[in-house]
């Protein structure tokens, strides 16, 4: 799934553009599939989610601060919205697309979450979003983990517009408890 930056629209890139639209109708009932998912496929989303977590991050990384792959992270909030669209793009069209943040939107004015766990999923990609950017401007290299302290964190914290390390590193752990709460909700609810 794209983030916030995605381009609307056709999903090809270049050449035919009815070839690429025969194409993305050719898959659109893989994507969105009309009746949802089996309980045996959700099943195996959360097992292959639990595997990527356990597998995917770096050694020594902090899950707690790793804006892709951490806890209320980038990943986090993705895998959660595309599941909300195998479940229910079928018959709601609204969620369909690559945008993360409009597919949740969708997915609240569905009634699929209510306002407050969208804006907790809102609320951590975003962070976790802007902190990846100033990573890379900060270091000059793109980079997923967010330092606990030095001058990378200070860099981070005021590229932010924010002024207090703690009180930065402390908003960005909430935030993300906050929305890898709602992840796991989303990923346990009833089949």
């Amino acid at each position: 799934m794209g983030g916030a930056g995605a381009a609307a629209g056709p999903g090809f890139v270049c050449g035919d553009a009815d070839l690429g639209a025969e194409f993305e109708a050719m898959i659109e009932p893989v994507r969105y599939p009309a009746d949802g998912l089996t309980r045996e496929q959700v099943i195996e989303i959360r097992r292959i989610k639990a595997r990527v977590e356990t597998e995917r991050l770096p050694r020594g990384a902090d899950p707690a601060t790793h804006t892709k792959l951490g806890r209320g992270g980038l990943a986090d909030v993705e895998w959660a919205v595309q599941l909300l669209q195998l479940r229910y793009a079928g018959r709601i069209p609204e969620l369909r697309g690559t945008r993360t943040l409009d597919a949740l939107t969708a997915a609240r004015d569905a009634g699929l979450l209510d306002a407050t766990d969208a804006a907790e999923l809102a609320a951590g990609w975003t962070l976790a979003a802007e902190v990846r950017d100033a990573l890379m401007l900060v270091r000059g290299r793109a980079g997923d983990q967010l330092p606990r302290h030095g001058v990378e964190l200070a860099g981070v914290v005021r590229l932010l517009g924010r002024e207090d390390q703690g009180e930065f590193l402390d908003e960005y752990l909430r935030t993300g408890r906050h929305s890898r709460t709602v992840v796991q909700r989303i990923l346990e609810s009833p089949l």
